[in-house]
């Protein structure tokens, strides 16, 4: 994604965020990835950002966050592993990323890096119903899911495990003036303030942890902008 496609969408009033960090629990003594599901949708352009369990299932955010504006923030999500989706409208057609975000091997105790594989790669994908408000009832009779090709003309289906988050991510490239979540889910405890609660997933400390002097911010728009640039790097898994 070029800086310009990026200045054009805080234009329009669109601020997905991206990128992803590295962070360390203290009580869990482990390492642990956190993202922001945001975006939304400004006439016929749009973007949104997830994620989801190594499954493809809604993973349970942290918490929801209400902001002021539309099309920002929405919930926050907390895991050892995070698989993200992104997904980038213009008119009808969309561009899509899927990659997986985890901690390396933290061996002799060193701060392990944040890796990225991205596992999904679509570009210049086609979804002919309109989903504007005023038709968006009679598209939802159809199914609402863009098609991929490859450079030789040859269809690239989503990997079924990422059926229903791709769905959710056409609707909410489509939600104009967005202020809700799309796809994580709420957690079911409603308990707040303690760290405790930050653990999600398996909880089992990590022998090699080790608390971190800073933060890892790796896997920003660098990350999504070599992930829709950079053809070579794409592995799609089924």
């Amino acid at each position: 994604m070029s800086r310009r496609a990026l200045r054009v969408l805080r234009e329009r009033g669109i601020f997905a965020q991206a990128s992803v960090s590295l962070h360390y629990q203290n009580i869990a003594k482990r390492y642990v990835v956190r993202g922001v599901e945001s975006g939304g949708a400004a006439g016929d352009i749009g973007r949104y950002v997830t994620f989801a369990e190594e499954g493809g299932q809604p993973i349970e955010c942290l918490h929801p966050v209400e902001s002021i504006g539309v099309n920002g923030p929405h919930a926050v999500v907390v895991a050892p592993t995070l698989l993200r989706l992104d997904m980038l409208r213009k008119g009808r057609t969309y561009e899509l990323l899927i990659s997986r975000h985890a901690p390396s091997s933290a061996d002799s105790g060193r701060r392990p890096l944040l890796q990225s594989e991205v596992l999904f790669r679509g570009v210049h994908g086609r979804l002919e119903a309109d989903l504007t408000p005023t038709n968006k009832a009679q598209a939802q009779s159809r199914p609402a899911f863009p098609t991929f090709y490859s450079l030789a003309g040859e269809e690239i289906p989503v990997p079924p495990r990422f059926e229903a988050a791709v769905r959710s991510l056409v609707d909410a490239t489509n939600c104009s003036g967005c202020s809700h979540s799309h796809y994580v889910a709420r957690r079911h405890s409603e308990k707040r303030g303690t760290e405790r609660e930050v653990v999600v997933g398996d909880a089992r400390p990590s022998a090699n942890a080790r608390e971190p002097s800073r933060f890892d911010h790796s896997g920003s728009e660098l990350g999504i902008r070599a992930g829709f640039d950079n053809e070579g790097s794409v592995r799609q898994i089924g």
